[in-house]
């Protein structure tokens, strides 16, 4: 897998930890890595002070017990140097917490148990502010339902890159998946929509005397466009040909989430943030439509020039 150099794994202490644990454990064995774990809550109200200590211990004895079961479910010596816990009791909340301490370390991914969404899919509202605001990459853990060797990871990439840094982004995304197969083992696809945009604009528009054979030229010319670009895409990402390759006209927030429930994708990676220039208007309308439908594991990244809102220090 592609090589990170710093991980923390983010807690609450509330939740089943199994499914982020197993996955997080995996990564920092196979990196030769210690894992940091911050048990991040938030404190109780002044009139339940009398509880702290009782509350602290008992999610001290959550996070212990899922790593005892972790642990001996991926058969791993739980010696010195595996994991290095921390705790943080805060009055913000926990996901700004997580952020600055992020800033502060340097953590290249950060990985955390999702919560629960909406039936099942979607992200709770501590991911979603990870999702816009953390600076690095993030990956939220769901149960996979296919066992090692057979695993599903998809991808989704632009090859209509409107700068330098999506372009990167795009190469990032393809070389972050691929490079997964040797960690996890199982299949690869790289999901990409396309269509010609100004289809129905000119085909209902009276002042547009246009040929249906005409409209099915240019609808082929946009397609075959956006063929080569990302053929010439996953060339120049050098990730070989182990995937399988899915072009699909129309809008990627109706299609990819039909194809990851469809095709039981276990994990899926993408991009999330919109380039608008615009403080605080961090993931696009179309990336959030799609992490609004999805019951998969979710590995996030954003562009090289991403500055997250959140001081280091307050």
């Amino acid at each position: 897998m592609r090589k990170f150099n710093s991980i923390l794994y983010v807690t609450n202490g509330i939740f089943d930890e199994t499914e982020g644990l197993k996955q997080a454990l995996q990564l920092v064995v196979s990196n030769r890595l210690t894992l940091d774990i911050l048990l991040v809550y938030p404190a109780l109200p002044k009139t339940q002070e009398a509880y702290s200590d009782t509350y602290r211990k008992y999610l001290e004895e959550q996070l212990h017990a899922a790593l005892e079961k972790t642990t001996e479910t991926l058969n791993l010596d739980r010696g010195e140097g595996l994991c290095r816990i921390m705790q943080r009791e805060v009055e913000i909340p926990p996901a700004i917490e997580v952020i600055r301490h992020v800033l502060r370390n340097g953590y290249d991914l950060v990985i955390k148990e999702a919560e629960p969404g909406v039936e099942g899919k979607g992200f709770g509202s501590m991911d979603m502010t990870l999702l816009r605001k953390c600076p690095c990459t993030l990956w939220l853990a769901r149960p996979v339902l296919h066992k090692r060797g057979e695993i599903r990871i998809a991808v989704a990439v632009d090859p209509e890159n409107r700068d330098p840094l999506e372009k990167v982004l795009s190469l990032r995304l393809l070389e972050l998946s691929h490079s997964m197969l040797d960690s996890l083992s199982g299949s690869l696809s790289i999901l990409s929509c396309w269509d010609y945009e100004y289809e129905q604009f000119l085909r209902y528009k009276a002042w547009a005397n246009i040929s249906e054979e005409e409209h099915a030229r240019n609808a082929r010319e946009a397609e075959s466009d956006h063929q080569i670009r990302l053929n010439a895409l996953i060339e120049e990402s050098g990730i070989g040909s182990n995937h399988k390759v899915f072009r699909m006209r129309g809008r990627p927030d109706s299609l990819i989430p039909e194809f990851v429930g469809k095709e039981l994708v276990d994990i899926l990676v993408m991009g999330t943030v919109a380039r608008t220039g615009i403080l605080g208007f961090l993931i696009g309308n179309t990336a959030e439509n799609i992490l609004n439908k999805i019951a998969c594991s979710l590995i996030a990244l954003k562009p090289a020039d991403f500055v997250s809102p959140v001081k280091a220090y307050s």
